[in-house]
């Protein structure tokens, strides 16, 4: 009781701390979108334009204004997912990955990471506008990104988030040579956030246990994007469902298949956002707040479910057509937003 009681009075001094600071990063939106039709911002094309001359709020081991420490919040990371990039670094240590739709139909990863911090993490780009309604979930979350385009750089500055870029933290990031810039970017997550957060700032919701009953046998499970696409094959004898991209299987770096435990394929409203890549492509923005369908994979079988997020602080929640939660297989999960039809 007094854990719950803990949990519900840092969830009102965050929310309490941020509301100035959306109000004003709502502002700062609409501004940018006055005028004839979306504004023609520069795009960021992997090299990134650090405008952070505002801090953020906060920042790792910091305290709250009543003196008490914050809790260790998760690290997000957002992952360059084009074939150039591939294959990936550390994207098998975290605890949820989340794929999204980017300029051109293509793919972005954000892998969050709370019960371990490998290594390295990479290749490390850019951020977008969804990622802070995202984010919102998370009790302030680190979130380490290339950099933005300019216009939303100061609507992440003000976001109840702490950003970190190369700019702001030169020694956490370096370059590799296996891969040709932008793609070669790298994290060292340890020198974000040295303590590992811990299984309890997962505040998404999501539940693990026993499989629901019902769902129908499934092995393979396909998700396309404009230009990209995601299949999922259940294995039997890992008891994981084996990762491809662009139809190829997707390994990390040191050679080990991307295996997920739990697979989400999550239905949602992607519009057009105020944003263009450097090419004029809008940048999509998936909404993860209201409701609507879903499909879970697990143990080599499907289940077609419903999710809600009332409010962006809120997590997911996913249940069964008479309001039985689902549980997720213990172990990583990925969260594919697919559009609604």
């Amino acid at each position: 009781m007094v854990g719950m009681v803990d949990r519900e009075q840092r969830v009102r001094k965050r929310r309490a701390r941020t509301a100035a600071a959306l109000l004003t990063a709502t502002g700062l939106f609409a501004a940018g979108c006055t005028g004839h039709g979306s504004p023609r911002v520069p795009g960021d094309d992997g090299r990134g334009q650090f405008d952070t001359a505002r801090p953020s709020t906060s920042a790792p081991g910091t305290t709250d204004p009543s003196g008490k420490a914050d809790r260790p919040s998760v690290l997000a990371v957002k992952i360059d997912n084009v074939r150039p990039a591939r294959p990936q670094t550390g994207i098998d240590s975290a605890d949820i990955v989340y794929a999204e739709q980017v300029e051109g139909g293509l793919s972005r990863l954000m892998a969050v990471y709370a019960t371990k911090l490998p290594k390295a993490v990479g290749p490390v780009r850019s951020a977008r506008e969804s990622d802070l309604e995202l984010l919102r979930q998370f009790d302030d979350p680190t979130l380490a990104f290339s950099g933005a385009q300019g216009k939303l750089m100061p609507l992440i500055n003000r976001a109840p988030l702490v950003a970190r870029t190369p700019e702001q933290a030169s020694d956490a990031y370096f370059r590799g040579t296996d891969k040709a810039s932008p793609h070669n970017l790298y994290l060292r997550p340890k020198r974000l956030v040295p303590v590992t957060p811990g299984a309890a700032a997962l505040t998404t919701g999501f539940r693990y246990g026993p499989a629901p009953a019902g769902g129908t046998r499934d092995t393979s499970e396909t998700v396309r994007y404009p230009a990209a696409r995601f299949t999922f094959t259940w294995s039997k004898s890992r008891e994981r469902w084996l990762v491809s991209m662009d139809g190829r299987p997707d390994v990390t770096a040191d050679g080990k298949r991307l295996a997920p435990a739990t697979v989400v394929v999550q239905y949602v409203k992607v519009r057009k956002s105020a944003f263009h890549d450097f090419l004029g492509n809008n940048t999509p923005y998936t909404v993860t707040v209201g409701s609507g369908k879903a499909k879970v994979l697990r143990d080599g079988r499907a289940y077609d479910v419903n999710w809600k997020r009332a409010k962006a602080t809120d997590g997911t929640r996913f249940t069964t057509g008479d309001g039985t939660p689902v549980n997720f297989a213990k172990g990583q999960v990925w969260v594919v937003f697919a559009k609604a039809s």
